[in-house]
């Protein structure tokens, strides 16, 4: 009878174990928001907030970014290279688009991941833990 108690014990607690782990993984999460849009000489710099709850420093992540005019058109394709993200620690990071006024531009979408570096190896982290918002009219898709 007492080891059934103490088999019933090690189950129970593993299921919570177990639980818990899914909680604090679905807690995980790349933060990106687009903090401001404003015309810089002939440019238009887009500053980005970036925070890294994953809990794993980032070493380096280089974003697809697709630029859409106001009428919803491509304007372009580009590489955001955010470069290395601490865990835990919040970075800003800027991008001008040159030749353009942020009146032209619409909305800005992350397309994915083109490189996401943990450890020295590539990751899916960058991927799956995006989440993005936008304090901006200018909408920030992914």
């Amino acid at each position: 009878m007492l080891f059934r108690r103490i088999i019933v014990a090690a189950m129970f607690s593993g299921c919570l174990l177990s639980t818990a782990s899914a909680q604090s993984d679905s807690a995980a999460r790349l933060f990106v928001e687009l903090n401001s849009a404003e015309d810089v000489a002939s440019a238009c710099r887009l500053t980005f907030l970036v925070k890294n709850e994953t809990g794993q420093p980032i070493d380096g992540a280089v974003f697809e970014t697709v630029i859409f005019d106001t009428e919803g058109g491509v304007l372009n394709l580009s590489l955001f290279d955010f470069r290395d993200l601490p865990a835990d620690r919040p970075r800003v990071r800027q991008f001008d688009l040159p030749n353009r006024t942020c009146d032209t531009v619409g909305q800005a979408l992350i397309n994915g991941a083109n490189s996401c570096v943990v450890d020295g190896s590539e990751s899916d982290i960058c991927d799956s833990t995006l989440t993005l918002s936008s304090r901006v009219e200018m909408e920030l898709l992914g």
